[in-house]
């Protein structure tokens, strides 16, 4: 294979798991707790499901692309987190259509008095954006604390304990670094969007406990499913793209 077909390939390979991690990562920010489930013993907000995976794509872009490239996508999508925050806080800002021309699903009737995770409590009819508004743009600042501490703490751990075993044992560095950022993630991300919630006495720290802990349950055993995929796409993808254990991109 020629090296332009090579490098191609590399690249087609780096743009599809960077699309993985930037689709997880937004669709954590969109859907963020407008909705919470019962799986089990654990409370998760929906937006939570996709978010592992985030931390699979950026695991195995650090194994097959070096670190600069890891680092690189997480700023990628911190930005994009600011572009996210800037749509809805632009559509939060522009006036609404006229009454007599609003679709029927635009201002719902709330049948009693809702503690936003702002402090803020709605009340009446409200449109269906101002409270969607409400419950994503708080998560999204949220998230993009919780964000950018938990991956950049993924990529370095993982460095760090490649370096410590020499290369050895893929599934020290995936599960080693994958536990502790998404600790990290799980912590931050429930303290920033509740805080004001709980500062007012809408929710308990009790509360916010079983949310952190649900929320680490859950991305704890993703983070251990996650093993075999990862040394699975590890090993084909190094062959696929003709990489061997000495970096080729740093």
């Amino acid at each position: 294979m020629s090296s332009i077909d090579l490098t191609e390939r590399r690249e087609r390979v780096f743009i599809v798991l960077a699309g993985f991690f930037l689709c997880a990562m937004t669709l954590l920010n969109v859907v963020g707790i407008t909705r919470f489930i019962q799986l089990g013993p654990m409370a998760l907000a929906v937006g939570v499901l996709p978010y592992p995976l985030t931390f699979l794509c950026t695991d195995l872009i650090s194994e097959l692309y070096g670190r600069r490239r890891a680092n690189f996508l997480v700023w990628v999508g911190f930005t994009l987190n600011f572009f996210i925050l800037g749509c809805l806080w632009l559509g939060n800002y522009l006036p609404a259509v006229a009454t007599d021309t609003q679709p029927p699903w635009q201002v719902i009737q709330l049948a009693e008095d809702i503690a936003l995770p702002n402090g803020n409590v709605m009340s009446g009819s409200v449109e269906l954006f101002q409270l969607l508004f409400a419950c994503t743009s708080g998560a999204v600042f949220a998230s993009m604390m919780a964000y950018i501490a938990a991956q950049f703490c993924d990529v370095h751990l993982f460095h760090f304990f490649k370096r410590l075993t020499q290369g050895r044992h893929l599934w020290l560095r995936n599960n080693f670094s994958t536990l502790t950022s998404q600790m990290v993630d799980s912590f931050m991300v429930i303290t920033v969007t509740f805080g004001a919630t709980f500062l007012a006495g809408d929710i308990t720290i009790a509360a916010m406990l079983v949310l952190m802990g649900s929320n680490y349950l859950f991305k704890m055993f993703v983070a251990l499913a996650d093993t075999l995929p990862f040394y699975y796409f590890t090993g084909r993808l190094k062959r696929y793209l003709e990489i061997d254990n000495i970096h080729v991109f740093e």
